[in-house]
């Protein structure tokens, strides 16, 4: 049988949600975790954990639609000043590293650099680019919208121009984009609200591969 929920549920109405709708608790559905990265304007180096993240393109350029970046945090100021920023994917041994970073946020830190990080500098576009990770994105902002009219957080689209990718990851036989060793995801509090007792938690998962449907 389906339940059916249109509302907040009861059990979760006194629930810190920090900002999150109720809905995504319930329903959870799971977003690529990355790492975005950029320059300040001091030129030390900014690293934001993020999630609800989709990426599309079309014979015009191929996009990555970031969903909530806080108007209030470094990167969205990062974004406005400078325009470019790298996304990059880590695989399961380098997340704690990565999210290391959200500890060491100051606008004076480097944040790479203080979680033990190495960072590069991207080819075409003004911004650092994290060694450890096995994918890297270089984008150029082009837009941004709120989803609801005075939201605190953004929707924005970044081109993405350039991508560097570690070659044993290109080979699905060896480590592959997906899997334990591939793209991570961010599964965020998935909650039973006929069952909740007043606490949740994060879960990171990869994708596995279940059968082939189309061949190009």
């Amino acid at each position: 049988m389906k339940k059916k929920y249109s509302e907040c549920p009861a059990s979760m109405r006194d629930m810190e949600m920090h900002g999150f709708h109720w809905m995504e608790f319930v329903l959870s559905i799971p977003s690529p975790l990355l790492i975005l990265t950029s320059y300040k304007s001091n030129g030390r180096t900014n690293a934001c954990m993020q999630s609800w993240t989709t990426f599309t393109g079309g014979k015009k350029g191929y996009f990555a639609i970031v969903s909530a970046v806080n108007k209030q945090g470094h990167l969205y100021r990062t974004l406005r000043e400078n325009g470019d920023v790298g996304i990059n994917f880590m695989s399961a041994p380098w997340y704690d590293a990565c999210m290391s970073t959200c500890r060491h946020n100051g606008w004076e830190t480097d944040e790479i650099a203080a979680a033990g990080l190495t960072a590069v500098r991207a080819e075409r576009v003004n911004a650092p680019l994290i060694e450890e990770c096995f994918m890297n994105l270089e984008c150029r902002y082009r837009w941004e919208k709120e989803i609801v009219e005075g939201d605190d957080h953004a929707l924005i689209c970044l081109e993405i121009v350039q991508a560097h990718i570690e070659e044993r990851h290109l080979d699905e036989s060896d480590l592959g984009r997906t899997g334990e060793t591939g793209i991570l995801y961010n599964i965020h509090h998935p909650i039973d609200p006929e069952a909740f007792a007043g606490t949740a938690h994060d879960y990171l998962g990869a994708l596995q591969k279940i059968r082939d449907y189309a061949e190009y």
